[in-house]
């Protein structure tokens, strides 16, 4: 589930963000993301496993409802805008891509009423959906994923050690972070339905480096910076390049993204799961099968009344605070929570 979900928000727009936010030894950016990753991957399982069989809710909620309020209603604000510039970027994709000539509102219908049927049936059906899923379409995207190197040019990954650190400064890598920060809140949730081993979601986190990496250097090896740079999705177009002739299918392109788009598909029912979860815990008079629907309504009257790509970009620019809450309090409060109750265990 990690893994998975992940993968399906590296490809698209993580790869745009970095070749904008440095114009050279991108792989600095790239490290310095997934150092940051793992750090608060790490220290988030560590605050959880002080309150083994309670999930994130139970947690803020002992302190007291106001103050699991002041915790929670950012994470709420997150999510929901999280579903909107997913739902709407990843339509955008699919026109583009597949279906030039049909209303961006076809496209939302199906891609958010399966997200939000899977999420209805709950937590056990998105983890098996996800499984069966990784085992049908992983190998096919790991196949393409190979397969894209074969334009490369590998002196375009020199200078290798010409650090240039303006990227700090630069808005476009701070929106990159979603790809790192869009996930991995689900662990606090899944408490006491499913357990997790930590070292093997922290290898999962490992193993995605290479994903991260290559998604920004398969392009720039590709086309050069200067010329990647002028991309929408810069890995897309540099796949769209890729030509074999012992297959059978002219375009690997339409595969690689299918694969991608039913992942993201997972990430959007949890995304809905773990939002609903929260407002029916506040609200348990309301099924939780009612918040699902209203909130799939809500995003979907919302994504369609966006004009264009740049008020996305805006939504997007908007959710990094949001994100950089989700990163940095949330994790640290939980474990100084959990470390002040073992405290008083004591």
């Amino acid at each position: 589930m990690y893994f998975i979900t992940h993968v399906g928000l590296i490809f698209f727009m993580y790869p745009t963000d970095i070749i904008e936010s440095a114009s050279r030894t991108h792989w600095v950016p790239i490290f310095i993301g997934m150092v940051f990753h793992l750090v608060f991957i790490w220290i988030y399982m560590k605050g959880l496993s002080y309150f083994p069989g309670k999930n994130i809710i139970d947690i803020y909620m002992e302190k007291g409802k106001g103050l699991s309020l002041i915790f929670l209603i950012p994470i709420i604000g997150y999510f929901f805008l999280a579903n909107i510039t997913t739902v709407r970027a990843y339509s955008e994709i699919i026109n583009i891509v597949f279906l030039s000539e049909t209303p961006l509102w076809a496209t939302m219908i199906p891609f958010l009423f399966i997200a939000t049927y899977i999420a209805a049936k709950g937590l056990n059906v998105i983890f098996h959906t996800a499984f069966i899923v990784a085992c049908v379409f992983l190998p096919l995207f790991l196949f393409i994923f190979i397969l894209s190197f074969q334009n490369v040019d590998w002196r375009y990954f020199f200078p290798l050690f010409d650090i240039d650190y303006s990227f700090i400064s630069n808005r476009s890598y701070y929106k990159s972070f979603f790809s790192f920060a869009g996930v991995f809140l689900f662990l606090g949730f899944i408490q006491p339905y499913h357990t997790y081993d930590r070292k093997k979601v922290l290898l999962s986190a490992i193993l995605l480096l290479p994903f991260f990496l290559f998604s920004v250097y398969v392009p720039i090896l590709t086309f050069g910076q200067a010329t990647s740079a002028t991309f929408q999705f810069p890995f897309v177009t540099a796949l769209d390049s890729v030509y074999i002739s012992w297959l059978v299918f002219d375009r690997i392109t339409m595969f690689f993204l299918i694969s991608l788009l039913i992942f993201i598909m997972i990430f959007l029912s949890l995304l809905l799961w773990m939002v609903s979860s929260i407002l029916v815990h506040f609200v348990p008079i309301v099924k939780h099968s009612y918040v699902l629907y209203f909130l799939s309504i809500l995003i979907f009257i919302i994504c369609v009344m966006l004009p264009d790509w740049k008020v996305v970009e805006k939504l997007f620019w908007w959710n990094t605070y949001f994100r950089f809450y989700v990163i940095l309090v949330i994790p640290f409060s939980v474990l100084i929570f959990g470390v002040r109750s073992k405290r008083k265990v004591r």
